[in-house]
């Protein structure tokens, strides 16, 4: 069960940072696999899409999405070192 919540932190860790790399670099919103991990991301960012507000969108994607993803990681790891508890 923990390779399990590995695996899907990694997941969900990665959609972060794509969608991150896609903003900072302006990929084409039209494009159907750079669109689909916007929504995903979107839909797993959980309230935290808003933390920071700074003047600069790209930055504020940069934090509020790294922010996530940073999150994601120590909850997952939480989760993962308290089932591997003999």
């Amino acid at each position: 069960m923990a390779n399990v919540v590995h695996v899907v932190t990694g997941i969900i860790v990665s959609i972060f940072l794509l969608h991150i790399v896609f903003v900072i670099f302006g990929a084409n919103q039209g494009n159907g696999f750079v669109h689909g991990i916007y929504n995903v991301a979107k839909a797993l960012v959980l309230g935290l899409g808003d933390v920071f507000t700074p003047d600069d969108a790209t930055l504020g994607v940069v934090l509020n999405y790294g922010f996530a993803a940073l999150l994601y990681l120590v909850i997952g790891q939480l989760i993962v070192r308290a089932l591997n508890r003999p």
